[in-house]
């Protein structure tokens, strides 16, 4: 194998395909990439056996062949590369080391034999249809900060994607929840997608496919099965297994009758709830709501830091009603709002919470109450 590309294409596809390598491996070849040249350029693959990356790259290819080599090696390697150089890469094949050079700079990196690497058979897709990057990346932000990290509840680690209705429209909606908060969010059902398995892609995936479609401003292309997940845009491909469990009935823990309603602008809110958050010192980061015709009051205290009260303008006209949230989860929700405005809807202080943007219908958000 023999070939001649750029580093910053190389370097920009390292970074895609190692970031999916775990650091500790019990299995030495799950640390390497596996780089395949051919006249279409250079292909790089590389998986932890539940996902796996395929990307391919532009390169001069003199001598086609196929090889591994360690992913974050090779990676570091490349970033500290002079910008605007030309890497050459060279393999004599069996076990020889595959050869990087760079202007002056000549490295041997060890390699394994390239069939011990593992390959996931993509299986049968049942469904496919086509999501606007900037749809995709929408579900995915404004869902992945619910995502469960409790392993206990494995069917809690990942975005529930599944096809339904919402005011006789269908719908594709992407749901997250730790049990504290619940993320809410759909978008209109694309071509194709009707039907679909209803499926829970695992933290790991939405994190690797967040940052790949950080660039992209092109359709992505979802593939999928009851077990399987793929996801293919520019010159890359992203295939998953699909966390094998049931999600709860989310619907049940949306409370549908809450009559009070509070509306206040966004921006000041999540500012005055981060000052008065810095005066609580545990870990849940608590602070008190009190509301009243036309105010809301921001509290919080703590025996060691002291206390801490800020008033702000909002639209209220129900009784009084004190509340506490953990003022972490509350910014998480209000981070996702775009709009000038919040509304929630509230019903006593021991009752889950609804927030939603005032201007956008699409998203939902359910946060629980905490003593105070």
């Amino acid at each position: 194998m023999k070939l001649t590309l750029e580093r910053t294409a190389f370097l920009k596809s390292l970074g895609h395909v190692q970031s999916v390598v775990e650091r500790r491996n019990t299995i030495p070849i799950l640390s390497n990439l596996r780089m395949t040249a051919s006249a279409e350029g250079l292909g790089l693959n590389a998986t932890d056996m539940d996902l796996e990356i395929t990307e391919s790259i532009p390169a001069t290819v003199s001598q086609p062949g196929a090889t591994t080599a360690p992913a974050h090696t090779l990676y570091d390697i490349v970033r500290k590369l002079p910008d605007g150089s030309q890497v050459e890469l060279s393999h004599e094949g069996g076990d020889g080391p595959l050869v990087l050079r760079a202007g002056r700079s000549r490295f041997q990196l060890a390699c394994l034999p390239v069939d011990d690497f593992p390959v996931m058979s993509p299986g049968d897709f049942s469904h496919s249809f086509v999501l606007p990057a900037a749809d995709l990346r929408a579900l995915i932000d404004r869902t992945r900060f619910a995502i469960s990290t409790e392993e206990t509840r494995y069917y809690l680690n990942g975005i529930f994607l599944h096809a339904t209705e919402a005011a006789g429209q269908p719908v594709l909606r992407a749901v997250a929840t730790d049990g504290h908060r619940l993320a809410c969010v759909e978008i209109p059902l694309p071509e194709g997608a009707a039907g679909m398995p209803a499926v829970i892609v695992p933290r790991k995936t939405v994190t690797e496919l967040r940052k790949l479609v950080e660039e992209t401003g092109m359709v992505v292309n979802v593939s999928l099965s009851e077990h399987k997940i793929r996801f293919a845009f520019d010159d890359v491909c992203l295939i998953s297994k699909l966390i094998d469990g049931k999600f709860p009935d989310y619907e049940r823990v949306i409370p549908t009758d809450n009559d009070k309603i509070l509306e206040v602008a966004r921006q000041p809110f999540a500012q005055a709830t981060d000052r008065v958050a810095a005066i609580s010192t545990e870990k849940s980061r608590a602070i008190k709501v009190a509301v009243a015709a036309g105010t809301l009051t921001l509290s919080a205290s703590s025996p060691e830091a002291g206390s801490a009260v800020e008033e702000i303008e909002a639209s209220y006209g129900a009784t009084p009603l004190e509340i506490g949230f953990n003022a972490r989860y509350l910014l998480d929700i209000l981070d996702q709002v775009k709009g000038d405005a919040v509304r929630l809807h509230l019903a006593d202080s021991s009752s889950p919470t609804v927030l939603r943007d005032a201007a956008d219908a699409s998203a939902v958000y359910v946060l629980m109450p905490m003593r105070v």
